[in-house]
């Protein structure tokens, strides 16, 4: 696990994520998840890459369902940016690095 990436759940996400005075792309994920592993090492660069300007977290939807539930998350991998505690853009479904890096530049 990358220390760039922070595991936020249910009780620090309005912290983490609402609170934010930076963007923060969510990644709602599970260890069952093959997709969620797939895009893995991507945002892992990416949180490298934006250190500093935006900031990268993941929600186990398994431990952590009232985030999931609020966020009405269905099917996983599923991203939100957060941009000032609101939802400025979503991704359902893995796709590649450009199109995650995309998702955060729009934000900034």
């Amino acid at each position: 696990m990358s220390e760039k990436i922070k595991h936020v759940g249910d009780a620090d996400f309005d912290r983490e994520v609402l609170q934010s005075s930076e963007p923060v792309l969510v990644d709602f994920w599970a260890e069952w998840c093959g997709p969620c592993k797939m895009i893995a090492p991507a945002l892992e660069e990416l949180a490298g890459t934006y250190e500093g300007r935006a900031k990268i977290v993941k929600v186990n939807v398994d431990h952590n369902r009232a985030s999931a539930m609020k966020y009405h998350v269905r099917s996983i991998p599923m991203l939100l940016l957060f941009k000032g505690g609101q939802i400025h853009s979503q991704q359902i479904g893995a796709v590649g690095k450009a199109q995650l890096a995309q998702l955060i530049d729009k934000a900034l």
